[in-house]
């Protein structure tokens, strides 16, 4: 085995994220049908707040708070109450990437498996929970927790102080954002693999070891 540890994003590269499907559930508990206009509207503000987030210009405090505050008013309800309804149906509707059960009962026992991800502690912990992957994991990294978010430095560094300061060439980082995961876990010093499921072209200045386009792929890079 080559690895010591395989860390994974969460989004997009073991679970399939939703946003328009959970949003909609959740608004639907309070009466309301939104619409992919409404959906348009929202991803506009949601996107910059993202960029700013992983920015570092913003925490993620103020991007739950500021990404559903024009709905306050309409609904009569608070940020952190929307922000709580959103996580549970997000976590209701999430469903795992192909091949990511199989990969990850393959991997249990042989590796030691870990999540660092962008987002929020409960939504992480109920989608584990949700599909019973909770005890896979020996390291959950949310960016919520640490206060800093991919691709800054800080948060590898926490994530390989939790796990006992292994190689950094033996552990392989695997995610789908060329920047916020390959870029960021590059940096700092961390074997990185690209789920690069659209197979778009690579950034210039990205390095990558090692390019998928599905997980069904990863164990050949892992047990090569």
């Amino acid at each position: 085995m080559k690895f010591d540890w395989i860390l994974f994003d969460a989004d997009e590269t073991l679970f399939h994220f939703d946003a328009f499907t959970g949003l909609k559930k959740m608004f639907a508990s309070f009466g309301v049908d939104f619409t992919p206009e409404d959906f348009k509207q929202y991803q506009v503000q949601n996107q910059q707040l993202w960029r700013d987030y992983q920015d570092g210009k913003i925490d993620a405090v103020t991007l739950k708070h500021q990404r559903f505050t024009t709905w306050v008013a309409r609904l009569g309800q608070t940020t952190d109450v929307l922000n709580v309804n959103f996580f549970q149906a997000m976590a209701e509707i999430s469903t795992l990437l192909p091949g990511a059960r199989t990969l990850l009962e393959q991997l249990r026992g042989q590796v030691r498996l870990g999540i660092i991800t962008n987002g929020f502690i409960d939504l992480q912990s109920h989608r584990l929970e949700k599909h019973g992957l909770s005890d896979y994991f020996a390291q959950v990294t949310v960016s919520e927790q640490v206060g800093v978010a991919k691709p800054d430095p800080a948060i590898f560094a926490y994530t390989h102080q939790q796990i006992g300061y292994p190689d950094k060439s033996r552990v392989l980082m695997v995610g789908d954002n060329p920047v916020a995961d390959i870029q960021g876990s590059h940096r700092y010093g961390f074997t990185t693999c690209w789920l690069n499921s659209a197979q778009q072209p690579i950034p210039g200045d990205v390095v990558c070891h090692y390019e998928i386009r599905s997980l069904t792929e990863l164990s050949a890079v892992i047990f090569a």
